[in-house]
Formats: structure tokens, sequence, C-alpha cells
């Protein structure tokens, strides 16, 4: 799958999902990085905006090639 593919399937696969599993991903997020929101800030973030965090974790945890 070509680097567009991989994108486009993983923001259309987050454009998906409600603010409760957004949440519940970024807490859980596993990659080169730790994710440390508090759940009162995520709380306040707009569903966009959690899409948002979560699809550039998503794609800056992908290794270079």
């Amino acid at each position: 799958m070509s680097a567009r593919s991989c994108f486009e399937a993983e923001a259309t696969s987050i454009a998906g999902l409600g603010r409760n599993e957004l949440k519940t991903r970024i807490r859980n997020f596993k990659g080169r990085f730790k994710l440390d929101f508090t759940d009162d800030y995520l709380n306040k973030l707009s569903v966009d905006r959690l899409r948002h965090i979560l699809l550039a974790a998503v794609m800056n945890a992908r290794p270079r090639n």
C-alpha cells in the first residue's frame, strides 16, 4: 500500500470515530512517543480536535522510509 493510500485509510478510519473512542485511543496510544493528556483537557476539546491529535500522532509514529 502506498504512503498516500495508507494515510487516506487511516484518516477515513479516524474520521468515523466518536468522542469516547477517540479519547480512549489517545489515552492508550502506543508509539515512539507518549501522549500525556489529562481527561479534563481531552473533555474540553472538540471532536475534530481530538481527531486531529490522533491522526497526527499515528502519522508521526510511523517509521520513515
